[in-house]
């Protein structure tokens, strides 16, 4: 296992591999803030966001790098809507109504035309990984808009695009970026937990 991991760094240059284990961190620290319902889930989750668009467009990720994009624009509406909210008391944990289950819809088809036409702008030749990371993209960024709006399902979104994308930046060679949604998996099955009780427990919740 240990091999696996290390044998895709053998020839990465000390400056990725610091970006890297920097994204790494950070990510894990937003999505264990957003956990918590902490607004540091933004600041953090920026930082991974910004390094990793970088270290995805070095290794020629075009879609991945696009979600990248759209998650540090997405992370600066959530942070203005959780810092809105804590000074209201106006943005509870809540699940999505009927208009914002057709917006996700509609975000998430948007991303893969988004995403689709990121890589024929760039002219790359799509594979079957690529059409993957094209229908992930469309759920991580459906995911970010739930989480901006404190909504219980964008965990569900996250937990199915991180169970597809562990095995995939696995076999790109991405070994940390790969143990990394491994736990944000994790997390993510606890963070639905804890959301859930809060949610159960708030009479007014809709």
């Amino acid at each position: 296992m240990l091999d696996f991991f290390f044998k895709s760094y053998e020839n990465a240059s000390t400056l990725q591999i610091t970006l890297e284990f920097l994204a790494f961190v950070t990510g894990i620290l937003s999505v264990y803030f957003a956990k918590k319902e902490n607004i540091w889930v933004y600041p953090t989750g920026l930082i991974s966001t910004v390094i990793t668009v970088y270290l995805l467009y070095q290794a020629q990720y075009f879609g991945d790098m696009t979600i990248n994009v759209y998650y540090s624009l997405m992370s600066v509406y959530g942070w203005y809507r959780w810092s809105k909210g804590a000074a209201t008391g106006s943005l509870p944990i809540s699940r999505t109504n009927f208009n914002e289950k057709i917006i996700g819809i509609g975000l998430f088809v948007f991303t893969l035309l988004v995403t689709y036409g990121v890589y024929q702008f760039f002219d790359y030749s799509l594979e079957i990984p690529n059409y993957i990371d094209i229908f992930t993209s469309g759920l991580f960024f459906t995911a970010m808009w739930y989480m901006a709006l404190k909504k219980i399902e964008n965990w569900t979104l996250w937990i199915i695009g991180d169970c597809i994308v562990v095995p995939l930046f696995a076999y790109r060679g991405l070994g940390m970026l790969s143990l990394q949604y491994l736990l944000f998996t994790v997390l993510a099955v606890l963070a639905y937990i804890e959301w859930k009780k809060i949610l159960n427990n708030t009479p007014s919740s809709t």
